[in-house]
């Protein structure tokens, strides 16, 4: 799974993103993205990178939350055009500026970031540890990384209608919201999140963070356990960014 994969499965799709988040989530991604918020809005930030930020949603509801000049990034140039529109319809082009950079080379000087925050990105890196790693190198000392990604229900019985909703029922809604297009990605998406935590279960992407300097890590199950929020500081005494 790479980012080639995410461009290739997303292509023409970005003005309906947000659908697709809806129907994914039950309805439920906008109450996830605040929880990814309220941890960025407690260091009251003045500088944040939001990465993997598609059409610009965490990026808006944090500089709306916080008033911080927030810095969005994406692989996909028709995502980030997309965000373009919903910046302007904010009226916060002042606030919000969006670039194209890959979240594994990320185009800016270690240290710079307040706050740094991603969402439905680990599932199409080749390496997530040496992502996130790349992340908190842009990170302050005492900074604060928060994410949000989809997950596989850990109890058994909403695990199965997980299984259910996301094969069967996901791509026939895609299907009859947007067409062909739609039915693609609604089939990749289920067996996609299942295969990245066969991969790299939820112990491992804590021990990342960890590696990658950050303390207080924190986790939490959203919604039965369909999303995943989690936080971390950077360690206060770190001195600059990582080699």
């Amino acid at each position: 799974m790479n980012m080639d994969v995410a461009r290739t499965v997303f292509a023409g799709l970005p003005a309906r993103y947000d659908r697709l988040a809806f129907l994914l989530s039950f309805g439920q991604d906008r109450r996830w993205r605040r929880a990814v918020v309220d941890q960025v809005a407690a260091v009251a930030p003045a500088r944040v990178l939001d990465v993997a930020t598609g059409p610009a949603g965490i990026a808006l509801a944090t500089a709306g939350r916080t008033g911080a000049d927030v810095i969005g990034v994406d692989l996909n140039e028709p995502m980030l055009r997309a965000g373009v529109v919903q910046v302007r319809r904010s009226g916060r082009d002042g606030q919000v500026r969006l670039v194209v950079a890959r979240a594994e080379e990320l185009p800016f000087a270690g240290g710079v970031f307040d706050a740094v925050t991603f969402s439905y990105l680990l599932r199409y890196v080749d390496d997530p540890a040496d992502t996130v790693a790349e992340m908190a190198r842009c990170l302050r000392p005492g900074g604060i990384l928060a994410s949000l990604e989809f997950h596989v229900p850990p109890n058994p019985a909403w695990r199965v209608s997980w299984w259910l909703y996301t094969r069967c029922a996901l791509p026939l809604l895609g299907a009859l919201t947007g067409g062909r297009a739609w039915l693609r990605v609604g089939r990749f998406l289920g067996p996609s999140i299942s295969a990245h935590y066969r991969r790299h279960p939820v112990d491992d992407h804590v021990a990342a963070w960890h590696a990658a300097g950050l303390s207080d890590v924190g986790v939490r199950l959203m919604s039965l356990g369909g999303g995943l929020v989690m936080w971390g500081r950077k360690d206060p005494t770190a001195t600059g960014p990582r080699p």
